[in-house]
């Protein structure tokens, strides 16, 4: 028996995944994401193409390391939006270094300088 209201039960899954630094593997998947532990490029790659080829929806969290790869694949998500949203966190040694493009855009409209 379904006891969401009806509408609700008709939304597709999303998948939660995080890809990134095995020492955050084990957290991310006690909170219930699909985890991958030190993936390389080419293998967050494939799950992303994976994931278009199916038009699944998910949120997909990756280390800074694999959100700055110089990706076709993850450009093309970004950039398409919608069913896939990505974000990123920082690596556990060094929380102070993270720095987001986003940053630079609202510096540059405030014309302020970000703290970091």
């Amino acid at each position: 028996m379904n006891d969401q209201p009806e509408e609700l039960s008709d939304l597709p899954d999303t998948r939660m995944i995080f890809m990134g630094d095995a020492s955050l593997t084990d957290g991310f998947r006690l909170i219930g994401f699909q985890t991958w532990a030190d993936p390389s490029v080419e293998e967050m790659e494939r799950i992303l193409g994976e994931l278009m080829q199916s038009r699944s929806s998910a949120f997909i969290i990756l280390d800074s390391h694999l959100a700055e790869a110089h990706s076709a694949v993850l450009q093309r998500v970004r950039t398409e939006g919608g069913r896939i949203i990505i974000t990123e966190v920082p690596p556990l040694n060094e929380p102070n270094n993270f720095h987001r493009d986003i940053d630079d855009k609202v510096q540059s409209l405030l014309g302020t300088q970000l703290e970091r």
